[in-house]
């Protein structure tokens, strides 16, 4: 089973190295990693995609929870949360496959960033299910490169639920 852990980290130096170093360590497997400033001065904000079962992930937290530079460690996991991930896709073309190539853009609500006599570049956000389904559409037609950001997410907000008779009093 798939994973999302999110991690409040020092932005300090060798701190992504040692949180990899772990995971490496321990043979645990990291399939996305992103890492970036946060809402607060000299914090990241990493978020890893990793896979087991959950007891091998609970292991891993508690792990995560004991490196030097960790703040706060948070497994979204079964929580409302929010992914998004972004996707360069380089495709080749012929006068023929153009126009379908910028359908396929449009349905999936892509960008074109780049485009040369040869090849369009695409640019598409979204879940990872989102981007994965692009490059399959894609495929057939002749993907020379793909360049994916990782995964980032953050937990929903909580969601109050006001019934009728108290939107009226509101008003």
């Amino acid at each position: 089973m798939m994973h999302t852990i999110s991690l409040l980290v020092e932005n300090s130096f060798g701190a992504l190295d040692r949180v990899a170093t772990m995971f490496s360590a321990k043979g645990f497997n990291i399939h996305s990693i992103s890492i970036g400033e946060s809402e607060i001065e000299n914090i990241s904000r990493m978020t890893i995609l990793t896979s087991g079962d959950d007891k091998i992930v609970e292991q891993v937290v508690k792990q995560l929870n004991r490196l030097i530079d960790t703040i706060k460690v948070i497994d979204l996991t079964g929580q409302d949360r929010t992914e998004r991930e972004l996707a360069l896709i380089t495709v080749s073309y012929q006068k023929g496959t153009l126009e379908e190539i910028k359908n396929i853009c449009d349905i999936f609500r892509g960008l074109v960033v780049d485009i040369n006599n040869k090849s369009i570049m695409i640019e598409v956000t979204g879940p990872p299910a989102k981007i994965d389904a692009v490059i399959n559409v894609l495929y057939p037609i002749g993907i020379k490169e793909v360049a994916r950001s990782g995964t980032v997410a953050l937990k929903r907000g909580e969601q109050i639920r006001q019934r009728k008779k108290e939107l009226k009093q509101t008003k």
